[in-house]
């Protein structure tokens, strides 16, 4: 090999999974930044899951407690606060009479469902996606108020 050439690594497979949740994520990113500006329109309301164990996950300790591993938040009548940037967003809500503020990178998140409109995703753990424990990417389908169980749509079903 000369002085001016250099070595590339080529990559012997594309990780679909995740570059499917990378812009999956970015969705949901576009979405809260949308409310951001403008506020919830009509009966939009979302119900975020995230990994509280995520290092870079802010939440007060008491929160932290009382959910180990993962935590539902809602975003829905009253908010304060929310602020979303390239990584995470940030709100104050209201549990049981006590503000609190959080910090939630969208790697942390876990599921983004907005019944209103029923809409929802299912993200796999970021570790598990980096370390090719799940190759299946998933969308969540709710159907109207008599179907308990969410339709999951699998990548899987596509592949050659």
């Amino acid at each position: 090999m000369s002085k001016n050439s250099f070595e590339v690594k080529m990559l012997e497979t594309l990780n679909y999974t995740q570059l499917m949740q990378n812009a999956l994520r970015n969705l949901v990113k576009d979405v809260l930044k949308q409310i951001e500006i403008d506020g919830l329109p009509g009966d939009h309301h979302f119900y975020i899951t995230f990994d509280t164990t995520h290092p870079s996950v802010e939440i007060a300790e008491w929160l932290k407690e009382k959910h180990p591993n993962e935590i539902t938040i809602v975003i829905e009548n009253w908010f304060d606060g929310l602020k979303v940037t390239e990584s995470d967003f940030s709100i104050t809500l209201n549990f049981g009479d006590q503000l609190e503020e959080m910090t939630v990178p969208f790697k942390s998140i876990l599921s983004f469902v907005d019944p209103s409109v029923e809409f929802g995703l299912k993200f796999e753990k970021l570790e598990s996606i980096e370390n090719n424990q799940s190759n299946e990417a998933q969308m969540i389908t709710l159907e109207g108020d008599e179907q308990n169980e969410a339709e999951i749509v699998s990548l899987d079903s596509f592949r050659k």
